[in-house]
């Protein structure tokens, strides 16, 4: 687990219409630990919630982080109590910088397509392009303008001739046209996505047509809520094996495999609770998993002898755990 670090909430502020814009600074007024393009860190909230967000500014020597988080009408804690709770002067921890989301490290051309909140991680990575003097191109899609934080600094000077904003509620001839977007890119540049699950799906699956290969398109989710029900919405109880004792948990159909151990007094460390940070990544001695993260690769997922029971499930009625 990352070191925990102690921050105090130095702005917070309405970045856009349901969107709250933090900025952390360090509780000793030292430095913070320095991060790449594309990060995230825990945010430690009241009443024990703890969270996952996008660093969204670039600096190289950070005296202060920057947060968009926007409001979630489904909320499982984590957006209210920043929106709601969370003031100017409050003391919290937040984890050191991590990055499932890096940058590839070759310098060729940068695809850079945000839908929504996915902005946050897209604009740290378009700020570090342009101070590197790296070609890129940003394509920023949004319901309506109103919605979409950030919109100042894609117009800076640096940035406005390589940013192009796409809005649902305006003109038809500025809505976003990924076929001709991805016509004239090099299929050696590298795509990076972030947004909602159905943006991404669909970005990623115009750029496979387009005759991408998968290790030039990356792309992050900020949630994994709507990947924990199967397609008709129903789930199936199954059992868990400690390899160690022989132990046998069942798991119902309603709660996961780490809430089911809890009950039985086995722990398992967690962080995000929805598959994307890897903390809780587990040994699977045998039966096969329903990986429904977002931290293992396709590859590893395929071999099934890891998973995170945060918010995967199994395929076999009984899985033997490395526990």
């Amino acid at each position: 687990m990352s070191e925990l670090v102690a921050v105090r909430v130095a702005r917070k502020w309405r970045g856009a219409d349901d969107i709250c814009v933090l900025e952390l600074e360090s509780s000793d007024g030292g430095p913070l630990p320095s991060y790449a393009p594309g990060a995230h860190i825990d945010l430690h909230l009241p009443g024990g919630v703890s969270r996952q967000y996008s660093l969204s500014r670039y600096r190289p020597s950070p005296q202060r982080y920057q947060l968009a988080i926007l409001r979630e009408p489904a909320s499982r804690g984590g957006s209210m109590a920043v929106h709601e709770k969370l003031k100017e002067g409050d003391s919290i921890q937040i984890s050191s910088p991590r990055n499932l989301f890096a940058l590839a490290q070759d310098r060729r051309p940068a695809l850079l397509l945000a839908g929504g909140i996915g902005i946050t991680p897209i604009l740290c990575m378009a700020e570090f392009l342009a101070s590197s003097g790296r070609d890129f191109e940003l394509h920023y899609c949004g319901r309506s303008s109103s919605r979409m934080a950030f919109l100042d600094r894609l117009d800076e000077d640096d940035m406005s001739a390589r940013v192009h904003i796409h809005t649902d509620d305006g003109s038809p001839e500025q809505r976003l046209d990924i076929e001709a977007v991805l016509a004239r890119h090099s299929r050696d540049s590298h795509i990076y996505v972030c947004g909602p699950t159905g943006f991404i799906d669909a970005m990623v699956a115009k750029a496979l047509n387009q005759g991408w290969t998968s290790d030039h398109i990356h792309f992050e989710r900020f949630s994994n809520a709507d990947v924990m029900l199967r397609d008709d919405g129903s789930e199936q109880g199954f059992e868990i094996e400690l390899a160690s004792t022989g132990e046998i948990v069942p798991v119902g159909p309603d709660e996961s495999i780490i809430e089911a151990l809890a009950r039985h007094g086995v722990f398992v460390e967690t962080s995000c609770e929805q598959g994307i940070c890897g903390t809780c990544l587990t040994g699977v001695k045998a039966g096969t998993p329903d990986h429904r993260d977002m931290y293992l690769s396709e590859d590893e997922k395929k071999k099934n002898d890891q998973f995170l029971p945060c918010c995967s499930r199994s395929k076999t009625p009984r899985l033997v755990l490395d526990l």
